[in-house]
């Protein structure tokens, strides 16, 4: 029979064997799940300000159990935004989880939301080579033009315009 854990609220326990406890997770929600809302919320009305999704965040968890601070992660952006830009908002949500706030939890998500967006608009895509910390090519560029004009034959030269141009 699952009781209620005596110092973690959400959580249920089951004993087992004796001593040994299995700890079940009730219907707490994780800050993986908020955030996954939020971007659900804006995917449905992609028009709304970011004040508004802080407010439909704030009352649609209002009343429910706050997140385990155990758990203070959201999915993974890399492909998207560095990582100091998706985990923005985490301090504030860890904030709000310690003051038992929604609004602050509410507020770092949308933070951590508003870098994800925003990046790609803003700077490119994360793997785009143009950008110059990714550049490979960045210092060798001019070195290697002039060792293509030193050593490719004229014909050759040509050939490859001409196939660039189509």
């Amino acid at each position: 029979m699952a009781a209620n854990h005596p110092r973690r609220p959400g959580l249920k326990t089951v004993s087992m064997c004796g001593n040994l406890w299995l700890i079940i997770m009730s219907e707490t929600t994780t800050v993986s799940d908020i955030f996954r809302r939020a971007l659900e919320m804006r995917k449905a009305n992609p028009t709304a300000s970011y004040k508004d999704v802080t407010g439909q965040i704030v009352s649609e968890f209002s009343g429910k159990p706050f997140p385990e601070t155990a758990f203070l992660t959201i999915p993974e952006y890399d492909n998207i935004a560095p990582e100091e830009d998706w985990t923005a908002g985490l301090p504030v949500v860890l904030r709000g989880i310690q003051c038992q706030d929604w609004n602050d939890v509410a507020h770092g998500i949308v933070i951590s939301l508003e870098q994800v967006e925003n990046y790609p608009k803003e700077s490119g895509r994360e793997d785009d080579p143009s950008k110059q910390w990714r550049n490979r090519t960045k210092g060798i560029a001019e070195a290697e033009e002039k060792g293509v004009d030193k050593w490719m034959p004229e014909e050759l030269m040509a050939i490859a315009k001409r196939n660039v141009k189509t």
